[in-house]
């Protein structure tokens, strides 16, 4: 038995462990093909500590994936699958995977990728059908994902030498390519810490570890993937959707009971949009614990969803590398509408000014964390970047750019971000990989791509283009530019408008003035992220 499943598969056998738009499977029945997926990776040659990459959609199959290669000591990699083919290539490029997982859906670009950089993923290619999809076999090169399941016998006792793998997030990165964050422990931490490490970060964020999980975002997110896959690991049931539908969210709710959901802010906004009759036939009364974050959520969506929902909405402050930081009852943000929360999980919060002093209560700085359970992040591939994140030698203060204050009683308000990133609908997007592409346009001469506020996702994107000589800066270059765009990006990086001008404002330097192209679509907007 795959051992953080295993009192579940005896205690439960029966009850429901995953279930997706397809079908479901019970705890029992997770075990025994967790089991032979663990013989099935194996037997590919993979070892614990090798890297896996995942390239597939929200699914019962890419959670057994999942459970597999944790209890085999693997590194796996969730990429974003609207990554094109190009931005897959640079993952796999840059993580070096043994063995890539894939779906019906997504492996054509998988492919494609592939073939790009064909030495990676060599030990084993496989890809899991959707039902209904009309794929009668997997393309060329891959394994049938249950025909890898089948190949394996069943057995009685447990696949030997388990141990605890993980994941490897890749955060879009300000040189323009996304970078891995690595954490320490995949492949080494004995399997026994396993189930005790999820069931103390189920019981940390006041989630039931007996309750049902909806998972209404993509686990490639480390968000939507920290309270789903570990709570399923620590008991609860998880219900997965492939995309986010705001009625749907409502149905499903009540119809499995569902005690615990992650949201961001623009889901938020679509479900208060709802037709009236819809929401008001929604009960909701299964709802413990509705966590929310990503992404600053507009006070007025906050104060409808409390209205609506109840005293179950909790927000949180975190990031890919940090984790679940801070944490905000519905009462606290009522009281303190502009904080999000005090340190109350895995670190402590500490604000210093730009000369390295701590700065006192009220005074803004740059945020910095120090873990409290020994962890210490790094960014893959990127010793450079890893050492700028860390404020002296010692190691223990770590930052992801973010401006804030801590007031007297420690709640943290977030008030700016150093660095250049746009969040928009929870995603964080780097525009130096879109000035990268579009700067590699010929018919552009300088681009700046910066964010401006948008009422539903927060915040959009806006490219600045200087053409060069002879180009006309209109309608038909915009979308010449655009175009351009998606070849290479996926679509939600594409900017939503394109803007011309023969100049940009610059220092005597030479460096670009970003802060004067973004205040004016701030003006009147009382928020600055």
């Amino acid at each position: 038995m795959a051992f953080a499943i295993r009192r579940l598969a005896l205690q439960r056998p029966d009850a429901v462990a995953l279930r997706d738009e397809h079908g479901a499977c019970t705890w029992s029945e997770l075990d025994r093909r967790a089991d032979r997926l663990i013989r099935a990776l194996r037997a590919a040659g993979l070892r614990a500590g090798d890297t896996v990459a995942m390239y597939a959609g929200n699914g019962r199959a890419t959670f057994e994936f999942m459970v597999a290669a944790h209890h085999a000591g693997l590194r796996y990699v969730p990429v974003n699958w609207h990554f094109t083919a190009d931005e897959l290539a640079h993952v796999l490029q840059d993580a070096r995977p043994a063995a890539l997982f894939t779906d019906a859906e997504h492996a054509g670009t998988a492919g494609r990728a592939l073939a790009q950089v064909p030495q990676t993923c060599t030990a084993l290619r496989t890809c899991a059908a959707i039902p209904g999809h009309g794929e009668a076999a997997p393309p060329a090169g891959f394994t049938d994902f249950e025909q890898l399941i089948a190949a394996q016998a069943d057995d009685d006792g447990e696949p030997a030498d388990q141990c605890v793998g993980g994941p490897m997030f890749y955060t879009s990165g300000t040189n323009g390519r996304p970078k891995g964050v690595v954490k320490p422990g995949a492949g080494h931490a004995p399997i026994e810490t396993l189930p005790v490490a999820s069931e103390r970060m189920t019981r940390m964020l006041g989630l039931p570890t007996d309750g049902t999980t909806l998972l209404a975002g993509p686990y490639y997110h480390s968000a939507q993937w920290a309270f789903s896959f570990p709570v399923m690991l620590a008991g609860a049931g998880l219900v997965i959707t492939r995309r986010f539908d705001a009625a749907t969210t409502l149905a499903l709710i009540d119809r499995h009971r569902v005690t615990h959901v992650h949201l961001v802010p623009t889901q938020f906004i679509r479900l208060l949009r709802l037709e009236p009759a819809v929401r008001e036939a929604f009960r909701g009364d299964s709802l413990a614990r509705v966590w929310h974050g990503a992404a600053p959520c507009p006070p007025q969506v906050k104060r409808d969803m409390i209205a609506w929902w109840g005293p179950c909405i909790h927000e949180y402050y975190g990031s890919t590398e940090g984790a679940v930081v801070t944490g905000l009852s519905s009462q606290e943000w009522l009281e303190r509408p502009t904080s999000v929360g005090r340190a109350v999980f895995t670190a402590d919060v500490v604000i210093l000014r730009d000369d390295g002093t701590e700065a006192p209560a009220g005074e803004p700085g740059t945020i910095y964390l120090r873990s409290r359970v020994g962890a210490a992040p790094q960014y893959h591939n990127d010793p450079q970047k890893t050492a700028a994140a860390y404020h002296g030698g010692d190691g223990a203060l770590f930052t992801t750019g973010d401006v804030g204050r801590l007031d007297a009683d420690g709640y943290l308000h977030l008030t700016d971000r150093k660095i250049d990133m746009i969040i928009s609908g929870g995603v964080n997007i780097y525009p130096a990989e879109i000035e990268a592409v579009l700067g590699a346009h010929p018919a552009v001469q300088d681009v700046a791509v910066i964010g401006v506020p948008n009422a539903e996702f927060g915040e959009e994107v806006k490219a600045i283009v200087q053409p060069t000589a002879g180009q006309m800066g209109d309608d038909a270059l915009a979308a010449t530019l655009a175009q351009h765009c998606r070849a290479t990006l996926a679509g939600y990086k594409v900017p939503r408008s394109i803007e011309f001008r023969t100049e940009f404002p610059r220092t005597e330097t030479g460096k670009l003035q970003k802060r004067l192209l973004r205040e004016p679509y701030w003006q009147g907007v009382d928020r600055r992220i």
